[in-house]
């Protein structure tokens, strides 16, 4: 049965919105409300204790399983479901007594029904603590895998500054990317779906579900599927039934494993697999998943194959698909071997080790991070270009805006100053912090201003590009590779560099999203500013005291292959360290390197936006052209390594479904529930894994049968070139 989507929104009490002012996005007209209720209390002190509480839950659990093999994220959206209850209960139960009544600071403990906004602003709180503070992999990397001395105090400074440093210029930018209409953020639209499915009443005919009980229906029936990829049937996560069918094959499991192969047919019924590195496919727009389809074929299943069998720098001599590094042999590379006491380049011992080797596809992505850095700055130029230079010149005159921008300008807006002097501060911290303990953190002061430069540059075309497409390119491998030529032979700076250079500008990007999902639901600008501030530091301090404790009380934490801690974004991170900064990109992809022609990419990525734009105005009347989204395709696979075939197959799939088939046959069930059913399958998974977590694996409950053999592709790792001997592997002859 088709309920009318229209007929529901003026159930809700919507007015009626001139077509000129409401979203020129359909996602954004359908979903998010026309209406503001500017007598809601938002900063109450439900808002502070259950906002506090889900930061740090959410921050606790999310490092604890980022260490572990299947990294599971758990969404802001788990804490967004369980404090609708307490906040109903506390509403219900505190005393609404009123403090020191008729005085300036006059308060109560309940202003009354748990509203939307405090809902809205709890789960900003939320969402720092669902982030990821990427600064904790330099901390693993220099006491895990580097094995040398960094202080908890160094440790926090660095935290801090990483994470707070971007928001300076991500208000800066507000104008580009918060507030015209075009720049949509659809991750926001998940989000905003389970508000108003939270807090508003419907009226539908008999038999019909509201979107309330609709996702009741799906968080159950998730919450109680995950037991079994989760503990009872682990091979769900990767069905690989190539490898099935030749289980004494090299070049088959190489070509069906989805875990450490090409994942060619290999599928998950897993959501924590589908939804564990591309967020989640209900909220991506059909064309960027067309996108990255087309992108990830061309990488996967056309290019890496291609220079694997033909063997391109020897790539037979090593595994089809690693993160690892290697000697010339095709044994693992003894990075330890070539460190000296002040974590510099040992060049003797860098001499008998031999020049580093990489994975076929693990060269590829770096071609394709190349790549995809330069057809961004392309693409915003000829796509964008004139957008940015008309909305510089309109922002000091009345402009048109939308509905919602419209119902913002009723609220105080937080001056542009503010920001700025966060941006000084945090850049004189950040300088500081690097000079003062140079000799834990080894990057100098002109490192810190270069990365500043950096990210401030990249953070409008990237949030340009994630605003329109919800795929955020990185720009992890171009700070890698400018600092390894300016100042090789030093780790440390060079991971520093690079966090200050990319997670900046990619907080900067956080900070902006959030602004926007305060834009849709009409939260006050200053009351969003002091929220994202104080749960990002409280975020930080959490995760590092986290990170901390498990890394001094789990035993080889990250080093044993076997367990279940073995950290697999931090194993990638450790390994770029290696090759950008100990050994450095010259040695590489430089002169004195293997991979040089790898730079090409560079080019490639420059010329392929200028393509689409020529094929634009050639065919004008074509309007597919324009859905070509460069950067997107050709930054398809920046999640892999540590992201696996399985991940992307699975989600290609599930975001065919969602975003061509039910969004073009069934548009009424998909305009009322598609995002909602994404919230639901987040929140029960993460509730159904935490559960097994601590009832089970604590307890060391296992159940071991061939159901729980991941992926049952033991020989895809192995290399293919004749006379390599690598331990559970055939040798060919």
């Amino acid at each position: 049965m088709e309920i009318e989507f229209n007929s529901i929104s003026k159930a809700h009490g919507e007015h009626e919105v001139p077509q000129e002012e409401n979203s020129p996005v359909d996602q954004v007209a359908l979903t998010v409300s026309t209406t503001d209720d500017t007598s809601l209390p938002v900063l109450t002190f439900r808002m502070w204790v259950l906002g506090t509480l889900s930061c740090v839950l959410l921050s606790f659990l999310n490092q604890f399983f980022s260490y572990r093999k299947e990294p599971l994220t758990i969404t802001a959206i788990s804490a967004q479901i369980l404090v609708v209850p307490l906040g109903q209960l506390m509403a219900a139960t505190i005393t609404n007594r009123v403090f020191f009544k008729g005085k300036r600071w006059e308060f109560t403990l309940n202003p009354g029904t748990f509203n939307i906004k405090e809902h809205v602003l709890i789960t900003i709180f939320a969402n720092a603590g669902a982030g990821t503070v990427f600064a904790i992999h330099i901390v693993t990397a220099v006491k895990v895998f580097y094995k040398k001395h960094i202080t908890f105090f160094v440790s926090l400074l660095l935290v801090i500054t990483t994470q707070v440093l971007g928001f300076g210029w991500a208000g800066i930018y507000r104008r580009y990317l918060v507030e015209p209409a075009a720049m949509w953020w659809p991750a926001n639209l998940v989000q905003v779906s389970l508000f108003r499915a939270l807090h508003e009443k419907e009226k539908l005919p008999k038999g019909v579900l509201t979107r309330t009980q609709f996702f009741l229906i799906a968080f159950i029936c998730s919450f109680a599927y995950y037991v079994l990829p989760g503990f009872l049937f682990q091979m769900l996560t990767s069905l690989s039934w190539i490898c099935w069918i030749s289980p004494k094959s090299v070049v088959a499991q190489q070509l069906g494993s989805g875990l450490s192969g090409l994942g060619v047919a290999a599928f998950g019924l897993d959501w924590a697999t589908i939804s564990a590195y591309l967020q989640s496919p209900l909220a991506s727009p059909w064309f960027a998943t067309a996108n990255i389809a087309a992108g990830y074929i061309i990488f996967v299943y056309i290019l890496t194959p291609i220079c694997y069998w033909l063997n391109v720098y020897n790539a037979k001599t090593f595994p089809i698909f690693s993160s690892a590094l290697f000697n010339s042999a095709g044994q693992v590379y003894d990075t330890s071997s070539i460190i000296d006491s002040n974590f510099h380049l040992d060049l003797a011992a860098y001499k008998i080790e031999g020049s580093l080797y990489i994975s076929t596809f693990f060269a590829v992505t770096y071609g394709v991070g190349f790549a995809a850095l330069a057809a961004i700055i392309v693409h915003v130029a000829l796509f964008h270009g004139r957008e940015i230079w008309e909305q510089s010149k309109s922002s000091f005159q009345e402009t048109t805006m939308d509905i919602h921008t419209k119902l913002m300008r009723k609220y105080k807006q937080v001056p542009e100053w503010w920001f700025v002097i966060i941006l000084i501060a945090t850049i004189a911290l950040t300088m500081f912090t690097c000079e003062y303990y140079k000799d834990q953190l080894q990057l100098p002061w002109w490192g810190v201003l270069l990365a500043c430069s950096i990210a401030i540059f990249f953070t409008l075309p990237i949030g340009i590009i994630t605003a329109i497409t919800n795929q955020a390119p990185g720009l992890n491998i171009i700070t890698e590779y400018i600092i390894g030529y300016m100042y090789p032979g030093y780790p440390v700076a060079n991971v520093c560099f690079k966090t200050y250079g990319y997670i900046s500008m990619l907080q900067a990007i956080t900070f902006l999203q959030d602004f926007k999902l305060g834009h849709y639901m009409k939260i006050p600008p200053r009351t969003m500013f002091m929220a994202q501030i104080v749960g990002t530091l409280l975020a930080g301090l959490v995760y590092l005291s986290t990170a901390w404790w498990l890394m001094e009380t789990v035993p080889n934490i990250c080093l044993d292959k076997k367990s279940v801690w073995t950290c697999p974004n931090d194993t990638v991170f450790y390994d770029a360290s290696i090759i950008w900064g100990l050994i450095g990109p010259r040695r590489i992809f430089g002169n004195l390197g293997t991979y040089t022609a790898i730079n090409w990419f560079f080019l490639g990525g420059a010329i392929a936006p200028i393509l689409v734009w020529l094929a634009t105005k050639a065919f004008p009347q074509q309007e597919w052209i324009r859905l070509i989204n460069m950067p997107v395709l050709i930054g398809a696979t920046g999640s892999m390594p540590p992201a696996t075939a399985v991940n992307y197959t699975s989600w290609i799939v599930v975001g065919f479904l969602s975003g061509f088939v039910v969004y073009r046959y069934k548009p009424n069930w998909w305009r009322r529930h598609n995002y909602v059913l994404s919230g639901a399958l987040d929140s029960g998974l993460a509730f159904m894994a935490v559960l097994i977590y601590f009832c089970l694996n604590l307890e060391e409950v296992k159940v071991e049968w061939w159901g729980n053999e991941l992926d049952g592709c033991p020989l895809a790792s192995c290399p293919s070139a004749k006379g390599v001997a690598v331990d559970g592997c055939p040798v060919f002859y």
